[in-house]
């Protein structure tokens, strides 16, 4: 495949051993070509057996693509491309930004800050002043 290895996040990357390529005509336009070629890739990496993994980002990992597991295996399509070779990269690069995604640590939870009295204050002023001008319009001198 390719010289490069796809990372996953840090020094974290695929392991080219453990994945699995999967081969097949491609619908679509692509004239006489297409019906030739085996230019769809179809990528599966067994998630729940890979030792590549942090055991913290399997675990992770895991539990976010539990719906598209079969079976421990996730599996990714490429077939936008009509050479076969580009379509391989395509599916590593989504397989790899699917995990990366995955194991990504979760967000910090937010900390409750207070609003500063200046502030309030302002709003509170403002409210007032609105409210003054809306009961000016009562209907007195009008029509």
């Amino acid at each position: 495949m390719s010289s490069r290895p796809h990372v996953i996040r840090g020094s974290v990357s695929l392991p080219e051993a453990e994945l699995m390529w999967r081969f097949s005509r491609s619908g679509g336009p692509g004239g006489q070509h297409v019906n030739t070629s085996d230019s769809q890739v179809e990528l599966r990496f067994d998630l729940a057996k890979t030792e590549a993994l942090p055991e913290v980002w399997k675990r992770r990992a895991l539990e976010r693509l539990a719906p598209r597991l079969v079976d421990g295996v996730i599996s990714v399509r490429a077939s936008e491309h009509r050479s076969q070779w580009r379509n391989r990269e395509m599916a590593a690069t989504r397989l790899a930004s699917l995990l990366a995604e995955a194991t990504a640590p979760p967000p910090k939870p937010r900390r409750a800050t207070k609003i500063p009295r200046g502030i309030n204050e302002r709003r509170l002023r403002n409210k007032k002043q609105r409210s003054e001008t809306k009961r000016g319009r009562t209907g007195r001198d009008w029509g």
